[in-house]
């Protein structure tokens, strides 16, 4: 069943639909919120002046990088796996030998 769910940004409401599960919806537009938040609590206290359209691109991009960060991660995370669990099966051929 689709929800809605409502966040505010730059003082501007912005309603999506929540396709599932509403309270993850409401996880990934609060940790949205919370990163503009940040890159424009940092450009103000470099008293950098920069458009909201901007502010929203460098949060996009953050979000992007920390996403990229993770994914390369997983990929190292999953080889990693592969490697020992192919060597704990060559072991225990070895000693079913």
């Amino acid at each position: 069943m689709d929800q809605h769910v409502t966040i505010e940004i730059f003082g501007h409401p912005f309603t999506f639909k929540a396709d599932q599960d509403i309270s993850k919806a409401k996880e990934v537009a609060a940790y949205l919120e919370e990163e503009v938040g940040k890159v424009e609590r940092q450009l103000s206290a470099e008293s950098v002046s920069i458009s909201k359209r901007a502010i929203l691109i460098l949060a996009a991009l953050n979000i992007a990088n920390e996403y990229y960060d993770l994914k390369q991660n997983q990929a190292v995370l999953l080889e990693m796996m592969a490697q020992k669990t192919t060597g704990l099966l060559d072991s225990l051929d070895t000693v079913a030998s």
